[in-house]
Formats: C-alpha cells, structure tokens, sequence
C-alpha cells in the first residue's frame, strides 16, 4: 500500500469540508428515493441542470442485446471495457464521454462502456448480467472489432464491483481466465453486506456515506439480508479469486469504502495475482469527478496505468 498525494492534503481537505458544508444545508434524501426524486437525482447526481456532454466521437451500439458506447483512436493497442459508477441506480455510458475519448487517445485504447440496466427498475442480476454479455462480446470479437486481443476492464464506484463480478463469472460460467490482462478498480464496493468503515463513517454528508450506501445496496438488491448480501456473487470481497488477472486498487483516506479497497487488495494479492494499491490522502468517495489536484493525478496514473497494462 503507497499512501499518496499528501503534499496537497491541505486543499483536499478543504474541499472535503466545503462540499460537506454546502450539503448539509439541503434537504436530505433519504435512503430510497421515490420514482420522482430519483429521476431528477438522475438528470445530474451534482445537482445541476447541463447534461454531459457527448462528443461524436462516441458511437453508440447494441452489442449481444447490450447498449455500449464506443470510442475508437486513430490506432489501438488494447481495448477498455468500462463500467460506470453511480450506486448501481445513477449514472450512464454518455456520462463521461470526454474523459473516456481522452483516454482513449492518450492510452491508446478503443474504450467500450457498458450502459447496463439500473436499479431500482432492473435490481441484481440486470446489470451484473449486461457487463458478462459485454465482456462475452469482447472476448469473441475484439481482434475482429479492434485489431486487438489485448482486454483491460474497469471502473468508478459501482462499477469497480461489477468488474470484479465480470471477472469471476467469465471464470466460473465459462471457464474464461486471461482473456482480461489487467483490471483498474477505483473507490469500488466490494462488501454489500458492509465492511467496518462502511458502517462507522456515519451520517458526514460527503457524496457517500453509510446511509445513502445502505440505501445504494437496497436499491440494488431488494429484500436480501445482511448474510444474503455476503453470496459471493453479490460481494466478491467473499469469493475465491484465484485466476483473476493482475490489478490497480485506489482509493481515498475519506472514504466510507476505505476497507472495501484494503480488504480486497489483500485477498487478491494472497490469490496469486500482483496489485497495486493506492491510497490517496484525504480524498472522499467519489473524488475524480470534482476540479482537484488529486483528480489531475488520478486521472494520469490512470492513463499511464492503462497504457501499459497486460503487455
């Protein structure tokens, strides 16, 4: 474990503070949010009203029955799969298209986004079982579709999870290991039934925190128990991960999924497979998607990671 960014401690801090206080001061929403809330928290989980922006260089298909947006460079030497954060209920392949074709560019990587099924509309499986059919996809086409066979997977949050999950079941549904070189898991969730800093975060209204993650998971999966929620096909932080590929964890200081990172950085290593795990100083969940010094470097370890992972 590296602990990293702590000669700009001061400003993540401060910003951690401001954005609590700023949150504090609004209405709070609760666990699970009715069908007219949770479509507005959709339009922009920050609370504003500008759409993402979508740039042409996105293209937007159906691979195997799955929505997918696509960004190809000019040349790839591997290909992305990505799947988005947003508690499983949030979020969308368009939501981060200029970073995506950023990194698409500058990693030299054609990046497939997964926009799979959201709960509560689509609770578990749905969207566990689109990312297995896009990575299915990938597997049998991606030198036929890309020129490569070089596989990557990754994502934020959420999607950290469901690339774990991605990976265990290409293993055990269909005996697939390798395909996937490397794996790149930010800030994810890898305990559904709570890890300890999950549950003594508190009510610190940070973009997470242990209500609205309890209201994230029962979102996601209705009517399941604390044990239930602990099957390893719910919280891989409890399956065998022997066979998964080589891997990047990182995580904030400030984040009620500290343990989630440390916990699975650990099974994984012991499993056979190489990690890096990197801890940033007082960053909270969710820390990329606010103007940061800490986002800048994330996002260039992430690319650097990316650009030359599984060679």
């Amino acid at each position: 474990m590296t602990i990293i960014d702590q000669d700009c401690l001061a400003e993540t801090l401060a910003f951690n503070e401001k954005f609590a206080a700023t949150a504090a001061s609004r209405p709070a929403r609760g666990r699970t949010p009715d069908a007219a809330k949770l479509a507005r928290l959709r339009r922009n989980r920050l609370g504003g009203d500008t759409p993402p922006v979508r740039l042409p260089q996105g293209e937007d298909r159906v691979v195997d029955g799955v929505r997918v947006r696509v960004f190809v460079p000019d040349h790839a030497d591997g290909v992305y799969l990505h799947l988005h954060g947003g508690g499983w209920a949030f979020g969308s392949a368009d939501g981060q298209d200029e970073r995506l074709w950023g990194l698409a560019v500058r990693a030299r990587l054609a990046v497939v986004s997964v926009d799979y099924r959201l709960a509560p509309e689509h609770p578990f499986p749905a969207g566990p079982d689109d990312c297995e059919a896009a990575a299915r996809w990938l597997v049998r086409h991606a030198a036929a579709e890309f020129g490569t066979e070089r596989l990557l997977i990754g994502g934020e949050s959420a999607g950290a999870h469901l690339s774990v999950l991605t990976l265990l079941r290409l293993r055990d549904r269909h005996g697939v290991t390798g395909a996937f070189r490397s794996a790149h898991l930010l800030f994810g969730a890898y305990d559904l039934s709570m890890t300890p800093s999950q549950r003594r975060f508190g009510s610190r209204p940070l973009l997470s925190n242990t209500d609205s993650l309890r209201g994230g998971y029962e979102l996601c999966t209705p009517g399941l128990t604390e044990e239930q929620r602990r099957d390893p096909e719910i919280s891989p932080l409890f399956a065998d991960l022997t066979g998964l590929p080589p891997a990047r964890i990182a995580v904030g200081t400030e984040d009620p999924l500290l343990d989630d990172s440390l916990f699975l950085a650990a099974r994984w290593q012991a499993a056979g497979a190489p990690v890096r795990l990197d801890v940033v100083a007082g960053a909270m969940h969710g820390f990329t998607l606010f103007p940061l010094t800490v986002t800048e470097r994330e996002l260039k370890r992430a690319q650097d990671f990316l650009a030359t992972a599984g060679r």
